[in-house]
């Protein structure tokens, strides 16, 4: 059975409650810790609030916060929330309360950071710094690791204070409890170092502290690190142990997290297999007695099922399909799986604007973290509005002034609706979400009542004379083609006309373009039939042993191979790739390199030819002996309809690339047309 059956419509097991210690959550659907950076907005509280309760009010058991330090060292970065006395309890009683008004339990994770502080108190076990934090911590003493355990549970008593259910703490991901526990971090002498024992010793005294200080009707998870991915990690036998003590001390449930933040296998891309890492918490519930939560890469309710029917887990976390959609769990109970908004695991909206400091969001639900900017309240005067072209801009405009009340008219010149979302979803590992996201765009055209067209290429005679209150351009994107001697040589394609199949790249490739466009198509030319998207297939190719018989459950990459020789080029001096997304291009840049791909920066072109691509770098002339030469070079708006409608004075909205074109940025896209029609 696949990852993506459905075994029943209603979701039995994930939709039945559970015991969790002295608590009664209504169903095993978790939704996972996820920083938002919402605590450094002026109005933090409203806000949190606001996001926490409308996923409780979609119908989640039980809501894990982001993470609260506890301790100034401890924090994520200045201005992210401490919890050390009771001055910082108003920060929270609003949340707990507008959560629990709506059904659900929340738990308050606590987080110190460690060696992945993005300040200058950071501390760690050891005075070793991340190789992906540049400041370098200064190492605990014995009597600073004892307040640190004090710190924690105190942290806990103030979270009781405020209404919370309970704790999470968190022991994965590489921050500090999986510091200590691992010889990667970890190179102390005293009784905090050393051995297994002496290195697990700091996660479990403040678990044990914490239930002898709070007793037994306080909620206690603890995140576990369920394979490490890094170096220097834990074995299995070791998680299973870290495990079983963590049971004895008195923790009532295991959540599972996948990986250290450095780690170089991908944990929650795009391209990473749907519960790729269930097989970690399967193997962790055979160690203990206690529920055993599972985690990563799972968005849709047919796999989260499937999961539990599986045995491999007891509970199910899911953190950003809850910004991409907070109904999902009514939806599932009720029968309107296809109206599910899936989390295509982008990473843009989310993790990308965090590591850049800015509040998250969600690419396919740009309400997700602003919640209050958006008034459920319909408009006074509702329009007859015309919206020309159905990429993620157009189709993100359209459904949402149709859900408002307005009358709208969805034009499409070809023969089916998405756009550039037709393109993405032909690329390797991007298949299966991004046809998701279309899935639910077409049940919203269909469910909205907006009245589609196909096949129809609106110009401005057509629109004049129907009399449209308001007209909406979303007409994307142009390929620009750039102005180089031999541009019309039979060699020269767009970048489309490879997506699309139109034209079959040769054995030799050149790529004019090292953006995200370039390194699609890289892909797609360099990919042997279809990417790694078989979990075994996935494991084998990033070097993950299932078994975790080894230190972080590590073992070497399979080979991978070019299905044609591709070079990538790029006018700028600029590192290539630069502009990949900060969270993912690593992946990207990976798969080309093992793949051979060779990225030239700082390339003048000089024309094309039946020799090939002939360029120079520093002056030296080159010439490239390729049989295709595909343009990625970038693109412009597409304004020609904006400027007819002008000429007739027809006033217009540009949304999306035929306002501003900058790649496929389907982020802004569905942004600017959501809010668009919030605007109407």
């Amino acid at each position: 059975m696949t990852r993506q059956a459905v075994l029943n419509e209603n979701y039995p097991l994930l939709l039945s409650p559970i015991r969790l210690g002295a608590h009664t959550v209504r169903n095993r659907v978790v939704m996972g810790s996820i920083h938002t950076r919402l605590e450094n907005e002026p109005d933090a509280i409203e806000r949190l609030a606001a996001f926490y309760a409308e996923r409780a009010r979609g119908g989640v058991g039980l809501i894990v916060t982001g993470g609260t330090s506890p301790n100034f060292e401890g924090r994520v970065e200045e201005g992210a929330q401490v919890l050390d006395s009771e001055q910082h309890l108003a920060e929270h009683v609003p949340i707990v309360q507008a959560v629990h008004a709506a059904g659900a339990k929340i738990v308050m994770q606590v987080l110190h950071c460690g060696i992945y502080a993005k300040h200058p108190q950071l501390v760690g076990p050891s005075a070793i710094s991340s190789p992906i934090n540049r400041r370098v911590p200064r190492a605990l003493s014995t009597e600073e690791v004892e307040q640190t355990v004090e710190d924690f549970v105190r942290c806990a008593e103030l979270a009781r204070q405020a209404g919370y259910d309970g704790v999470e703490l968190m022991g994965s991901e590489g921050y500090l409890l999986t510091q200590f526990t691992a010889p990667r971090t970890n190179s102390r002498t005293d009784m905090w170092g050393g051995s297994f024992e002496n290195r697990i010793r700091f996660p479990v005294e403040i678990a044990r502290r914490t239930r002898e200080r709070l007793g037994s009707g306080f909620l206690i998870l603890y995140r576990i690190s369920a394979i490490d991915l890094v170096e220097g990690g834990l074995t299995g036998d070791e998680v299973n142990l870290l495990a079983q003590a963590l049971e004895a001390a008195g923790v009532d449930v295991l959540s599972t997290g996948i990986g250290w933040h450095e780690s170089a296998v991908p944990t929650i891309a795009t391209s990473v297999p749907r519960a790729a890492f269930a097989f970690a918490a399967a193997r962790l519930k055979k160690a203990v007695s206690i529920p055993v939560v599972a985690s990563n890469r799972i968005n849709m309710p047919s796999t989260a099922e499937e999961i539990l029917a599986n045995g491999e887990a007891d509970l199910v976390s899911m953190a950003r399909p809850f910004l991409a959609d907070p109904d999902f769990v009514i939806k599932a109970a009720s029968g309107r799986t296809d109206e599910i908004n899936t989390c295509i695991a982008c990473n843009q909206a989310c993790l990308d604007r965090i590591f850049t400091e800015r509040p998250a969001t969600c690419l396919v639900n740009p309400k997700a973290c602003h919640e209050t900017q958006f008034s459920d309240t319909p408009p006074e005067v509702k329009r007859r509005v015309a919206v020309i072209g159905s990429g993620p801009a157009g189709l993100a405009c359209a459904t949402t002034a149709a859900e408002r009340g307005h009358q709208v008219v969805l034009f499409e010149a070809g023969d089916e609706i998405g756009g550039q979302l037709n393109l993405a979803r032909r690329i390797p590992g991007k298949e299966q979400e991004f046809s998701e996201l279309l899935r639910y765009f077409k049940r919203r055209v269909d469910k909205s009542g907006v009245e589609l067209r196909l096949g129809v290429r609106a110009d401005a005679p057509l629109l004049a004379q129907e009399r449209f209150d308001r007209v909406i351009v979303a007409t994307g994107i142009k390929p620009r083609m750039p102005d180089l001697p031999g541009a019309d040589h039979r060699s020269v394609v767009s970048y489309v006309d490879v997506i699309l199949g139109r034209v079959k790249a040769g054995e030799r490739v050149a790529v004019i373009g090292t953006g995200g466009i370039g390194h699609d198509i890289a892909e797609l030319l360099t990919v042997h039939g279809h990417d790694s998207t078989s979990i075994p297939e996935f494991l084998e190719a990033w070097g993950v042993d299932p078994t975790i018989s080894g230190p972080g459950g590590l073992k070497k990459p399979a080979t991978d191979t070019a299905a044609r020789q591709v070079t990538m080029l790029q006018r700028s001096l600029t590192k290539p790739g630069a502009r990949l997304g900060k969270s993912t291009g690593w992946i990207h840049r990976t798969k080309l390199v093992r793949r051979g791909v060779p990225l030239l920066a700082g390339c003048t072109y000089h024309k094309v030819d039946d020799a090939g691509l002939h360029y120079s770098v520093d002056g030296e002339m080159r010439v490239l002996p390729v049989d295709t030469v595909v343009m990625c070079a970038g693109q412009d708006p597409d304004q020609d309809l904006a400027d007819s409608l002008r000429k007739m004075g027809i006033e217009a909205d540009l949304i999306g690339g035929a306002r501003f074109a900058s790649e496929l940025d389907a982020m802004r896209a569905i942004d600017e047309g959501t809010r668009l029609a919030y605007a109407l």
